[in-house]
């Protein structure tokens, strides 16, 4: 293996800056805030963040539609408080990434309030103009959030395509006025000392030229909701629309630019496409293996068969990186539970991301278990998805309002999105005292789902968190190990090895899937194998030339001698 990176040791952590920690009782999250609970982060092993956006914003699509690529949202702080942030992040010895979104802009950015003054403004060509057709869009383009891809704009009569929403109008990469710009953002970043960025809606950055029609009647306002769509169908549906040719020229061109700074900064892909990886080594280094988190239900059968395809597939010199949820997706305890042996689950889960070969990156809340929020009405919705599903249903599809708020209600990403609880306090000691908070936060933090209540109790999974994390970053093979399979038709339990051959040291993970107990024959010649973790009382070593007994949901991680 060639020299290790700091992002491959590390396990990262998702911040999504409005709901972590308000600092300044307004109810919303700041700089501030997360200053002052990064030292949680450091004691819980974390190596890296993942911010997410925060830029200067309208706030139609949670902050994704930039206004300013080169500031900080007024809600959120100052440019002193984000030097602050990322100083004292790094004085703790953790890396930060920034959300970088390069496809579109909001449309209150100044660029696009000047492209859309005139049809000769400098600007005009900054974003993507066309003439309709027929009296209506030039075609018959989708756009992901639904309904046309196209906004009519009755200034300079003419439409603007949007892959996202009418508020994202995308910029036109194919001019170079539009490269030099957004390169200019990132050298601003990079220059403060940011540690890479993670790359949103990294397929649609190009689209084809010649805007043909698509070659079937494509109408996002028939489908109830579109973000239940698998990304393939996505790509199958949008042919034109999604990784036109460029990109890969374009990834390098970044990947170059940031290879002139120190520090091995990173690029991260919101995509599961391993081409994006380039040769291994030249266009981006991670990209998320959704396929994993796509699974409705994980077995080993299916995590295996993902394994197997996932790391056959990568480049030579390509890292895995892996994750079961983010911002867009539902908490794992809430997605993966079974309703009886929840609490079981989450640690198996947890255990699984922290022992499969690749970066993990885990979502802000999940250390404490925290589950997705049912909301009860319209008025506690912030997602403009789920409200324009609302729309779509009730003005197009002929449905009741009550039956495209039960929908709304369902779809919308808020239910993941809510305050992280700090204690059993009303407002969860995410804000201070009689604040209102931006969303409604969870009542399960008043019955110990919360950091206050299982920092100091060792059967939390708060406590289950950090052992595995410390056991993974000190421990070679776990950390940045090969992964082989064993025992591969095995379908209540997952058993593999991780292997470091520089330092001569082989692990074995062994989780139970199953609610009942499970023997396990691995036939090893290495007949003892020291117990460094497991959810069960054990003695030091087990046997590995003898049958192993599983307790249910046992996590199981052994050194061979």
């Amino acid at each position: 293996m060639t020299e290790i990176k700091w992002w491959q040791r590390a396990v990262f952590y998702q911040i999504y800056p409005r709901s972590f920690a308000d600092g300044n009782g307004d109810g919303i999250g700041d700089f501030q805030g997360i200053i002052s609970k990064l030292d949680h982060l450091r004691d819980l092993g974390i190596g890296g963040i993942w911010l997410s956006p925060h830029f200067p914003s309208p706030y139609i699509d949670c902050g994704y539609d930039i206004s300013d690529y080169e500031d900080v949202a007024p809600e959120y702080g100052t440019l002193a408080d984000f030097k602050m942030f990322l100083d004292e992040a790094h004085a703790r010895d953790i890396r930060v990434i920034l959300d970088l979104v390069l496809n579109h802009s909001s449309d209150q950015h100044p660029w696009f309030q000047e492209s859309r003054s005139s049809r000769d403004n400098p600007k005009r060509d900054w974003y993507i103009w066309h003439d309709g057709k027929n009296g209506s869009a030039p075609n018959n383009w989708a756009s992901i959030f639904g309904g046309s891809a196209w906004e009519y704009d009755a200034v300079t009569e003419q439409y603007y395509y949007h892959a996202f929403l009418k508020e994202q109008p995308d910029l036109n990469w194919r001019n170079p006025e539009v490269k030099a710009a957004m390169w200019d953002a990132v050298r601003f970043w990079l220059d403060m000392g940011v540690d890479g960025f993670r790359l949103d809606a990294v397929a649609t950055i190009y689209e084809d030229l010649d805007i043909p029609d698509h070659t079937f009647p494509l109408s996002f306002d028939e489908i109830p909701d579109p973000n239940s769509l698998e990304t393939a169908d996505y790509y199958h549906l949008m042919e034109y629309q999604v990784k036109r040719p460029g990109l890969h020229a374009l990834l390098k061109e970044l990947r170059t630019l940031i290879d002139q700074y120190p520090g091995d900064r990173i690029l991260v892909g919101e995509d599961e496409d391993v081409t994006f990886h380039g040769s291994g080594d030249d266009e981006l280094h991670l990209v998320f293996n959704f396929p994993l988190m796509r699974l409705k239900r994980l077995t080993p059968m299916g995590i295996r068969a993902n394994q197997t395809l996932r790391l056959t597939d990568l480049p030579d010199e390509a890292w895995p990186c892996n994750t079961l949820n983010n911002h867009d997706a539902s908490r794992v305890w809430t997605r993966y539970g079974d309703g009886q042996h929840d609490a079981a689950l989450a640690r198996l889960h947890a255990a699984l991301m922290l022992t499969l070969k690749g970066t993990p990156f885990l979502y802000y809340g999940e250390e404490i278990g925290m589950v997705d929020l049912k909301l009860t009405s319209m008025d506690e919705i912030r997602d403009t998805a789920a409200l324009n599903l609302y729309q779509r249903m009730t003005q197009k599809l002929g449905k009741t309002a009550d039956e495209a708020t039960e929908a709304a209600l369902l779809a919308t990403r808020d239910r993941c999105r809510t305050p992280m609880q700090w204690n059993s306090s009303p407002e969860a000691g995410f804000s201070p005292s009689g604040s209102t908070t931006w969303l409604p936060i969870h009542p399960n933090h008043e019955t110990g789902i919360n950091v206050a209540d299982q920092i100091d109790d060792p059967t939390s999974l708060l406590s289950f968190y950090r052992a595995v994390i410390q056991l993974r970053q000190a421990t070679p093979a776990l950390n940045t190990g090969d992964y082989q399979v064993l025992d591969a038709e095995n379908t209540d339990c997952l058993i593999f090895l991780r292997q470091r051959t520089e330092v001569n040291q082989t692990c074995l993970v062994a989780l139970n899937f199953s609610e009942v107990n499970q023997q396990i024959e691995l036939d090893r010649d290495e007949k003892t194998a020291h117990v460094l973790f497991s959810t069960e009382m054990r003695s030091h070593t087990v046997d590995t030339s003898a049958s192993i007994n599983l307790s249910p949901f046992e996590i199981l991680i052994a050194e061979l001698a």
